[in-house]
């Protein structure tokens, strides 16, 4: 039976709608995605990188009742280690502007630092440096390296950061300042040399 003409109108007119809901439902369906590019601008990136240089010092205390490092794990043979290989401790040191422990703080070094040599006093640092003045307040630098402890100057990576720090890359400068024998208390002074946008 052959159709009318309001009839192929109609039909018609359904077809258009039913093409038209399909493609509006599946253009309109989240894009899901693994990687893509993106240009500096989409994130935010809209000016040179800045090289900023931090001069602070660490105060790592493991004696007395309010340790700032504590450590949680160790090797069955780490007592018999003449370099404590094996031994892990977590950390939450104090930065200072100075030396003295009555210094302005301006940050926490957060994270873990492990003996990791057996034929030197080498640790392995793993931690984030937690700012808490000025412009830097929540900011954050990550640094990853070998620490050869008793060397005058050691170098570390700084390997990324966040907030005023986001994209960052350079390295961290490590010397002793005092070490007590006695009880293991270390003060560090840091320098620090970061690109960051």
């Amino acid at each position: 039976m052959a159709k009318t003409f309001p009839q192929l109108i109609t039909s018609t007119f359904l077809m258009i709608i039913f093409f038209t809901f399909l493609h509006t439902s599946t253009s309109e369906t989240p894009q899901h995605y693994f990687s893509q590019n993106l240009s500096p601008e989409e994130v935010g990136i809209f000016k040179q990188e800045t090289l900023s240089h931090l001069h602070f010092y660490f105060h790592d205390i493991v004696s007395g009742p309010n340790p700032t490092a504590i450590q949680v794990a160790r090797a069955p043979t780490t007592n018999m280690s003449s370099t404590g290989f094996g031994a892990v401790a977590m950390i939450d040191d104090p930065l200072t502007v100075g030396p003295e422990s009555s210094s302005k703080l301006v940050g926490r070094a957060q994270g873990l630092y492990a003996a990791a040599s057996q034929s030197e006093a080498c640790l392995l640092m793993v931690m984030d440096f937690v700012f808490m003045e000025g412009k830097y307040n929540g900011s954050t630098l990550s640094v990853l390296g070998r620490n050869a402890v008793f060397s005058d100057v050691r170098e570390m990576a700084i390997v990324g950061g966040s907030g005023v720090f986001r994209f960052a890359r350079g390295y961290a400068q490590a010397k002793t300042h005092t070490f007590n024998i006695k009880t293991g208390d270390a003060i560090v002074e840091y320098n620090v040399y970061v690109y960051h946008s």
